[in-house]
């Protein structure tokens, strides 16, 4: 069995296959007789921003693509007011016009200067903020470039481990209906999100160890994909949470559960 999801962004939709969610979901014949638990996860992303650091390569190439667009375009309002303005300047010092009604208006040149020396005052703001110096994973004002994912703190037997936002299915719930529900239990009303679709984006699954089964061998996890809208103070609540980017989700996680969120990451 293939496992297949949509992943919508905007006006774009298209279908993925995603090869770690075939090999994990295709059921060998012993497992047709076992019983998994069914949860729903949550990938919950803050998205980029501000627009990344160009490269070197990357800045070279805008500089060549403004160079060719400055000598293609047409002359802007402005270029045509200051060749006109020039032009009467000429005529002012041959004495050809009238002093009074030319010389006292704002040229063009008057405003441009006026705009450069505002523009000159201006100081934008760093791309590292002070999250980002003292490394407070628990703040979304950090590494303004990248997209970073939630991660909580959940226990899994007898250990605690930081996992995306997952918990049990109930009868009588839709998948999509049962990963609304964790993340609100989790996260409580702190954390407005919008989901993608009704349908799971990537699969993961584990065997609990062989002492704390009962009924069930393991847990079989389908992943939905979110966006954060709006997000009060997390840190107001009890949970201990993470908000990391992709190579720290990569130290993070255990590499088998990182091979799996990581094929539905952008």
């Amino acid at each position: 069995m293939r496992f297949l999801g949509y992943r919508s962004i905007g006006n774009m939709t298209r279908l993925f296959t995603s090869r770690a969610a075939y090999t994990q979901v295709t059921a060998t014949a012993p497992e047709l007789d076992q019983k998994w638990d069914l949860y729903a996860g949550v990938l919950v992303e803050r998205l980029p921003i501000v627009t990344k650091t160009l490269t070197p390569i990357e800045a070279k190439f805008k500089e060549m693509l403004s160079q060719v667009e400055l000598e293609k375009s047409l002359k802007s309002n402005h270029e045509l007011r200051k060749e006109n303005e020039k032009r009467q300047l000429e005529l002012l010092k041959a004495g050809k016009i009238d002093l009074d009604s030319e010389a006292l208006k704002q040229t063009a040149q008057d405003l441009e200067d006026a705009y450069n020396e505002e523009f000159g005052r201006f100081n934008p703001a760093s791309r590292v903020t002070e999250a980002d110096t003292k490394n407070d994973v628990q703040s979304l004002d950090r590494k303004l470039e990248q997209t970073l994912i939630l991660l909580v703190e959940q226990k899994l037997g007898m250990k605690s481990h930081y996992l995306l936002p997952q918990g049990l299915h109930k009868t009588g719930e839709s998948l999509r209906q049962t990963a609304e529900r964790i993340l609100k239990e989790h996260c409580g009303d702190s954390l407005e999100v919008l989901f993608y679709g009704n349908t799971p984006v990537g699969f993961y699954k584990y065997k609990y160890p062989s002492n704390e089964r009962s009924d069930t061998v393991g847990a079989k996890v389908f992943f939905f994909r979110s966006v954060v809208k709006k997000t009060s103070n997390l840190k107001n609540t009890k949970m201990k949470f993470k908000w990391l980017c992709q190579e720290e989700l990569h130290n993070q996680l255990q590499p088998s559960y990182y091979q799996s969120v990581s094929q539905i990451l952008f």
